[in-house]
């Protein structure tokens, strides 16, 4: 009797994005750090894009983003602050050490988890077998990378619009190959859960 070296990772949707999961809402002071909530990293697992909401004008300043990507290296990032609405950013985030403003900003200020998810289905080479989908009401696109989240997309697949219904898509016979890490990207109210199947 063989072994089997397959392994997989189970990835479920977290909680709904929320404008002050990293930040509650408050004023900031000039070239001042925003006031983090202590349990703030636990919205960022699995990793994802975080958001910067102003109930004012904050277009004319930046936010300096400190802390780890969805790969676990140091990450910094400035965002351009919003007009009385919210701004997303460009990286995702494992972690954030410190939200910064350059200048200052207008009225209350919040960070947040944003829907855009990075998920990790394993950090070394990999050849991808197969996948368990659960899905949600909304029909989305999932889109698994190498490397990284800004990586080659190795994969895309398209979810179905009908919540609790299950699928178990086709892989060609060699699986798809991954180096250096695979990531599944995908939006928080599109995918319910997915098992990945790996080698």
């Amino acid at each position: 009797m063989s072994s089997s070296d397959i392994q997989s990772t189970f990835i479920e949707t977290p909680a709904a994005a929320s404008a002050a999961a990293i930040s509650a809402a408050d004023t900031v002071d000039e070239n001042a750090a925003m006031a983090l909530v202590s349990d703030h990293n636990d919205a960022l697992s699995p990793p994802r894009k975080i958001t910067l909401t102003s109930v004012g004008n904050s277009s004319g300043i930046s936010f300096t983003v400190v802390g780890l990507d969805e790969t676990g290296a140091a990450a910094t990032e400035s965002i351009t602050g919003a007009n009385a609405g919210a701004v997303t950013s460009t990286k995702y985030y494992s972690s954030v050490t410190s939200i910064t403003a350059v200048g200052t900003p207008t009225g209350n200020q919040s960070a947040g988890t944003s829907s855009s998810i990075a998920g990790l289905i394993f950090g070394g080479d990999l050849r991808m077998r197969g996948m368990y989908v659960v899905n949600t009401g909304t029909a989305g696109t999932v889109n698994f990378t190498q490397g990284s989240a800004s990586g080659t997309s190795r994969l895309k697949f398209n979810t179905v619009a009908a919540a609790n219904s299950t699928e178990y898509p086709d892989i060609p016979e060699d699986g798809v190959v991954f180096r250096n890490g695979g990531y599944i990207l995908f939006d928080q109210a599109k995918l319910s859960s997915i098992t990945v199947f790996y080698a």
